[in-house]
């Protein structure tokens, strides 16, 4: 599949960063290159109530799991919509044998989380109410740029797209019977749904963690966050450069935010033993 060349410009911000323009869509993508932790924390801390989402490399898309398979191995997108819909019922037709509670499957969003949660492409995104847990999963993995994006969820609960303003996030509920078919399975309608599933599992609530949920699978979210009102100012994009990794995953390890504890169980306190390779104790042979 081709990509488009994007041809790219930069220009000074207010605040002295730079703004980057991807001249191709006629869009601002506002994208501040961050120069220390401590200039990463101060900024983040301006975006109350806002969602993150942390990508080890910079220069990937904002795309969910779903949205990229689909991508990479099915060319043909008129059939989108049928394969979504058959992995979502082959799912639900041979899950329940390994739940104490088949009825979570009966909530289109929980079924999903549940899916998410266990590996299955999905269309929706993770995203957390802590910049610090993003910042984690952006910087544990990586020597390159990672990038960190922010979403005004406050204020993308009272937007709507500029195409339909009654598209609303209480409208448009996923949790609502009948709405993921209605509004999101179709893959047609430039919106974002933004919230968790009524019960939250213990990895969510751990990683306080939410849900992006894009309506249509072909565009990354940023472009369809585009479609609102104020749109442009509804997301950030914070560019953390490899030099400042090592601070960041250190401050980190203080905060106790580890994989061990966002993934609260063997799994996870298996993955975490890798950054302790690379902790060391002055004065001390044995942690």
């Amino acid at each position: 599949m081709k990509r488009a060349r994007l041809t790219l410009s930069y220009s000074p911000c207010e605040d002295g960063h730079l703004l980057q323009r991807d001249r191709n869509r006629g869009h601002p993508v506002d994208t501040i290159h961050i120069g220390s932790w401590n200039e990463f924390v101060r900024l983040t801390s301006e975006c109350d109530g806002w969602a993150f989402r942390g990508l080890p490399d910079a220069n990937w898309q904002l795309m969910s799991s779903l949205s990229r398979y689909l991508h990479s191995f099915v060319p043909d997108q008129d059939s989108w919509r049928q394969r979504e819909e058959r992995a979502l019922r082959i799912f639900r037709r041979k899950a329940h044998i390994y739940l104490d509670d088949a009825s979570v499957l009966e909530d289109d969003i929980r079924c999903l989380a549940l899916m998410q949660h266990h590996g299955a492409p999905t269309r929706m995104l993770d995203f957390t109410k802590s910049p610090f847990v993003a910042a984690f999963f952006a910087l544990n993995n990586t020597n390159c740029s990672a990038a960190v994006f922010a979403l005004d969820t406050p204020t993308m609960w009272r937007a709507a797209p500029r195409s339909d303003p009654t598209l609303r996030r209480e409208a448009i509920d996923p949790r609502e019977p009948g709405n993921f078919e209605r509004h999101f399975a179709a893959n047609s309608k430039e919106i974002i749904w933004v919230g968790e599933p009524e019960a939250m599992d213990r990895r969510l609530v751990a990683q306080s963690g939410t849900f992006v949920v894009p309506g249509v699978l072909d565009k990354p979210l940023d472009e369809i966050i585009r479609q609102y009102e104020n749109g442009n100012s509804l997301i950030r994009k914070l560019v953390l450069p490899p030099a400042i990794r090592a601070e960041a995953m250190l401050s980190l390890y203080r905060m106790n935010i580890t994989h061990a504890t966002l993934f609260p169980d063997l799994d996870g306190l298996a993955r975490s033993i890798g950054y302790e390779l690379e902790i060391t104790w002055p004065g001390h042979r044995h942690a």
